[in-house]
């Protein structure tokens, strides 16, 4: 199967979003892995949809990923007030475990990329417990600056992973994935955020209740308080969908 443009997809603010289900996302990059095709994946969210609003050049990474999933709430909810509904959210933590749950269980090998060393060593030990059947084949904190990329790179390259997750700040770590991704040659390179501090058990993941009730950002904003101007974009966001609907300039 040619997993190039194999998949529906529906454009928001420019920006072809995936309209695949949870478990059809999970079985259409378990087979990128099988075949090593190269697959950039953004999970992407309001904040996310903003930056490229405001920033051409992060639109234009937004833009020619393989594949863009709709994790933030607020861009499901927006695609339904277009009338451009997706198929259900993507979360990309739930996606993440998705994918070790299957790389588990075909021995993939992994590699975390990302936050501090500690976080990043305490992400990968309490991952490699609940799914045993992983290879991890790399685990480096995510402090380094351009002159240090190609030997970052390098690591990457020799270690042969099937999964790449990188926990950088959303400026730096799906640009960069774009930018070196024709080098890296890694069949699932994902950008995840914070996902590492839940994964260390730094932090704790909003309850389900919240998660269904749109809340998780709340959660997360109680977590980490200094988040607060992040936050903005938010309320941002849903005034120009109401407004303006795509034409969010």
């Amino acid at each position: 199967m040619e997993l190039a443009k194999a998949f529906e997809t529906v454009t928001l603010f420019g920006i072809p979003v995936s309209k695949m289900n949870m478990a059809q996302t999970v079985r259409y990059l378990s087979e990128a892995v099988r075949e090593r095709r190269p697959h950039q994946v953004v999970t992407a969210n309001p904040i996310m949809v903003m930056t490229g609003v405001e920033d051409p050049e992060f639109m234009k990474m937004l833009r020619s990923a393989d594949m863009v999933v709709p994790d933030g709430a607020g861009l499901v909810w927006a695609a339904a007030r277009l009338g451009k509904p997706v198929t259900e959210r993507v979360a990309g933590y739930d996606l993440i475990q998705e994918l070790f749950r299957v790389g588990s269980e075909e021995g993939w090998r992994v590699y975390f990329l990302g936050t501090t060393q500690d976080v990043i060593e305490a992400a990968r030990d309490n991952v490699q417990e609940r799914f045993p059947g992983l290879r991890f084949v790399g685990c480096r904190n995510g402090f380094f600056g351009q002159d240090e990329d190609d030997d970052v790179i390098s690591q990457i390259v020799e270690a042969s992973p099937d999964l790449l997750l990188v926990g950088r700040s959303t400026y730096t770590q799906d640009p960069w994935i774009s930018k070196y991704r024709e080098r890296l040659r890694v069949p699932v390179m994902i950008g995840v955020g914070g996902s590492f501090d839940v994964m260390s058990g730094k932090l704790k993941r909003a309850p389900g209740w919240m998660r269904r009730l749109r809340l998780e950002w709340l959660y997360r904003l109680l977590q980490e308080p200094a988040r607060w101007r992040r936050m903005l974009v938010l309320p941002r966001f849903a005034v120009k969908v109401l407004l303006y609907g795509e034409n969010l300039r």
